[in-house]
């Protein structure tokens, strides 16, 4: 009977101590989480998970880039993720109406600026906004919906009405997303594009001039970032949210052109 009870106590031991080594081995996996962040955000966000990963040892960061209007789809859809930064409200609500979002949990977490860009050599000489409806214009924007396109539609409404039609007849592609339109315009593939002021980026710096749309013609592009009310790692996507909202995470975000977001 004693040897019996040995075998058993022995037998329970063992159990224990692999139960013990098959949790420690699976917290010492990598979490991770996936961000869908809009296209103007890829150089930011970069910089942003890396900074997240040095705080988090052992986190993975998966993020998708693509216009908001497609990252919206996409969670409409189903897809996967743990946060979602939009470059503007209005995909975020998108995904709040598809119970994608918490309603209320959104928070603006930075600002940015439309600027007209143009080749290095400015073919069409252009100066100010105006002239991207002269005649011969060539002119890149991204696709309805993108809301770089409405932002820049925003602007365009505000004009005169003849305005209006010379400067859509000028558009000669329409991109899906805000990196292809300042790519392009790089490229010298057209005489002008409307960005955001962030997208000018050092690898295209020495690419393109910036023609400043003055304040009065200007919008305020504002970014809503939350976390997916069905994150599959809720407590880490909060964690990165809290991160792009700390001081450190609007530091790397000033570093790539943004601005703070609207205090009121």
């Amino acid at each position: 009977m004693k040897i019996k009870w040995l075998l058993l106590l022995f037998a329970l031991f063992f159990v224990v101590g692999c139960g013990a080594d098959a949790a420690e081995e699976e917290a010492a996996e990598p979490q991770e989480i996936t961000v869908f962040a809009a296209s103007s955000l890829t150089d930011a966000f970069n910089e942003m998970a890396e900074a997240f990963k040095a705080q988090n040892e052992g986190v993975a960061v998966v993020l998708n880039y693509a216009g908001s209007t497609q990252l919206a789809a996409q969670l409409s859809e189903g897809a996967a993720a743990d946060v979602f930064a939009s470059a503007n409200s209005t995909q975020m609500q998108v995904a709040v109406d598809a119970g994608r979002i918490t309603a209320g949990s959104e928070k603006l977490f930075v600002s940015n600026r439309l600027t007209v860009i143009v080749p290095a050599d400015n073919p069409a000489g252009i100066t100010a906004l105006e002239d991207l409806a002269q005649p011969g214009v060539q002119m890149i924007l991204a696709v309805t919906g993108v809301p770089v396109r409405q932002y820049t539609d925003e602007i365009v409404a505000t004009f005169p009405a003849d305005f209006q039609t010379n400067f859509y007849a000028n558009m000669v592609s329409e991109e899906e997303n805000v990196r292809q339109v300042s790519a392009k315009v790089a490229l010298g593939e057209a005489d002008a594009g409307i960005v955001y002021t962030s997208d000018v980026t050092p690898d295209i710096a020495d690419q393109v001039l910036q023609i400043d749309i003055p304040d009065d013609q200007n919008v305020i592009a504002t970014y809503p970032i939350a976390r997916l009310a069905d994150a599959p790692a809720p407590t880490l996507a909060q964690s990165f949210v809290d991160f792009v909202l700390s001081e450190d995470g609007q530091a790397i975000l000033a570093k790539w052109g943004f601005g703070p977001p609207p205090t009121n």
